[in-house]
């Protein structure tokens, strides 16, 4: 009782975590630091391989690039801690730490949805119009493309970070989740917080309509297009370069339609968490992995890079100089 009063005067919030109790803490531990490492690397890996080999320096790998960058920071702003909590008796988050964690989610997960928006726009240019491609996209459009969707992200985390953090939340500091997701925190507040709720829903549906609808219109016009293709090999390539982006697409969407479209009636606490581990733990880890197993150039690259290591590593101990 003295711990719960200590906590209920506090400012800070205690996260219960994925499993309230769980019976294993050490092998969830195990498996979710695992896919922590497997999306870190993997991700790493994708950006180096665009960033070193010539042949990937083209719009589709640069707006890839920034996609793996968004995985890679959106990952560490959650599991690190989920990680901590599972190890730790205190599993606390200052209110300031669970601000912080709030704007850097809503940022991520904002712009990754416009991102992917404009790498479908990208496909249409390539499969429809590939005469004009180099022109349209330009590196000052991709620039603008990318900065544009950082900047989506971030207006959506400024308009709600400050005002879900506004409310009082004045009885339990303890948030059904592993990390400040909204709705979780929002549970906590004292006051009627309907209106808000309402908007938000408002706000989130808009963001997603923008992004599918660019989809969309994208990949309806690249089926026109691939379908009146008379070269069998066209439409291989056309839909192979696209592939990729519909699996990591729908797999994305798929998540975020049920958080953030599906009225309350459908939620209960232990489907939103699962819901959010897909999205924030697996989501990260599928995507380079998806772009670089069903990609030629990508694992080109990527056995490129490993020969040369190889080489190199060869060449040391060929030169170890001998003794005299």
């Amino acid at each position: 009782m003295e711990m719960e009063a200590i906590y209920q005067n506090s400012t800070d919030f205690i996260l219960l975590g994925l499993i309230t109790h769980p019976a294993f803490p050490g092998l969830i531990f195990a498996v979710v630091f695992s896919i922590f490492v497997v999306a870190v690397t993997a991700n790493l890996v994708m950006i180096m391989l665009i960033r070193v080999d010539s042949r990937l320096h083209t719009p589709m790998y640069f707006l890839l690039s920034q996609l793996s960058i968004m995985d890679t920071v959106y990952i560490c702003i959650t599991v690190p801690k989920m990680l901590q909590d599972l190890l730790s008796k205190e599993k606390t988050i200052s209110f300031l730490g669970c601000a912080l964690q709030i704007f850097l989610y809503l940022t991520l997960i904002g712009g990754e949805f416009f991102l992917l928006g404009l790498m479908a726009y990208d496909r249409f240019v390539a499969v429809c119009n590939p005469l004009r491609y180099p022109i349209i996209m330009s590196p000052r459009v991709c620039l603008l493309m990318v900065l544009g969707s950082w900047a989506g992200g971030s207006l959506d985390g400024f308009m709600l970070t400050p005002v879900t953090m506004s409310f009082p939340y004045c009885g339990s500091r303890e948030i059904n989740h592993f990390f400040c997701e909204i709705p979780a925190v929002l549970k906590l507040s004292c006051t009627d917080t309907s209106l808000y709720e309402t908007l938000m829903y408002a706000c989130c549906v808009l963001m997603l309509l923008i992004p599918i609808s660019f989809i969309s219109v994208s990949y309806t016009r690249i089926l026109i297009t691939v379908y009146h293709m008379s070269s069998a090999e066209g439409r291989r390539k056309a839909f192979t370069t696209c592939s990729s982006h519909i699996i990591v697409v729908s797999i994305f969407y798929g998540a975020a339609f049920y958080t953030n479209v599906l009225p309350h009636s459908y939620h209960t606490p232990e489907k939103d968490k699962v819901v959010s581990a897909f999205y924030t733990i697996l989501t990260p880890m599928l995507n380079p992995l998806i772009y670089s197993l069903r990609n030629r150039d990508v694992a080109a690259a990527l056995r490129k890079v490993l020969r040369k290591h190889a080489f190199s590593q060869r060449l040391q101990v060929g030169h170890v100089p001998g003794k005299y």
